[in-house]
């Protein structure tokens, strides 16, 4: 692979700039297979479309891709300068902000993408302490198999639970933005080690949030602000004092809702999944299956 030697950025304000979301949709030419999108344009998509010539005009947010599909080699052209890479699992796609190429990829595609704006990779800058510029590289099937997989795991992860894929998207989103600045800036950051977890009484009251049936309650922003600390602190000491990230314990959390309310009542599976906060049974089946091996129905059986 060859990298690109230069880089052509657009410097209209962002308000000229088409968000991601529409100007993928314009240059793929169809609907992505899944997309969660946030209010400030942020958001994770899973596009499958079909091969691409096409010019990618300047847009509104940085844009991280991993792909999922067959191995392919593929061309971007970028100002006067050409990177030709090869399209596997492993590699990542970065588009910065306001940056426009023109792809030729011959086959079809299957891919995930991170809509990140600016301001959220600053914050997540900033929360971290971090001096360093922020401005990300172009990147053209660029090895980084860390960041492949997180990215991958967004499509598999979502799970048709309002407050459990909110909370999974800010977290991340915001675990992404690290590792980007960590190695995808001009001047790649070392993040210092975790000191300390939550006192047990802001530990108490995370976790009173996470039980609450209010999406509102559950978000990232409030568990932080409730804390006192940056959304970047809360996690790292959240996952220090209980072992598990906020969105690894509400999943728990919620599933050991679903089992008590299995053994426990009589209820119906769909009336459990939408008690939940699942956006049908089939949802629900899928994730409980996904954490127990079993569906919902199999294991009640089982446990009466």
């Amino acid at each position: 692979m060859r990298a690109a030697s230069e880089t052509h950025r657009d410097r209209e304000p962002n308000g000229h700039r088409p968000s991601a979301d529409v100007e993928m949709a314009r240059v793929l030419g169809t609907t992505p297979f899944h997309m969660a999108l946030d209010a400030s344009g942020s958001g994770i998509a899973h596009w499958k479309h079909d091969p691409l010539h096409d010019v990618v005009e300047p847009m509104a947010h940085h844009v991280i891709m991993a792909y999922n599909g067959t191995v392919q080699r593929m061309e971007r052209r970028t100002g006067r300068s050409v990177a030709i890479g090869t399209f596997r699992r492993g590699v990542v796609i970065i588009i910065p902000e306001g940056s426009s190429s023109r792809w030729d990829i011959p086959k079809p595609v299957d891919v995930v993408q991170l809509y990140l704006p600016h301001a959220m990779l600053k914050r997540v800058a900033d929360e971290a302490e971090i001096a360093s510029p922020t401005d990300l590289l172009e990147r053209t099937a660029y090895p980084d198999p860390i960041t492949s997989r997180l990215l991958l795991s967004a499509a598999d992860t979502l799970e048709g639970n309002g407050a459990l894929d909110m909370l999974f998207r800010h977290q991340l989103t915001d675990l992404l933005a690290t590792r980007l600045l960590a190695a995808h800036t001009g001047s790649p950051t070392t993040f210092q080690p975790t000191m300390g977890g939550l006192s047990p009484k802001v530990l108490l009251r995370a976790i009173e949030r996470l039980r609450s049936d209010s999406d509102a309650d559950v978000s990232l922003a409030a568990l932080a602000s409730d804390a006192g600390l940056s959304r970047f602190h809360f996690c790292r000491s959240f996952k220090e004092s209980t072992g598990l990230s906020p969105h690894a314990w509400l999943r728990q959390h919620r599933l050991e809702q679903a089992m008590n309310m299995l053994r426990d009542t009589d209820e119906s599976v769909v009336s459990i999944a939408a008690a939940l906060g699942y956006s049908s049974q089939t949802a629900f089946a899928a994730a409980f299956r996904k954490m127990t091996g079993e569906t919902p129905s199999d294991w009640r059986r089982r446990v009466r």
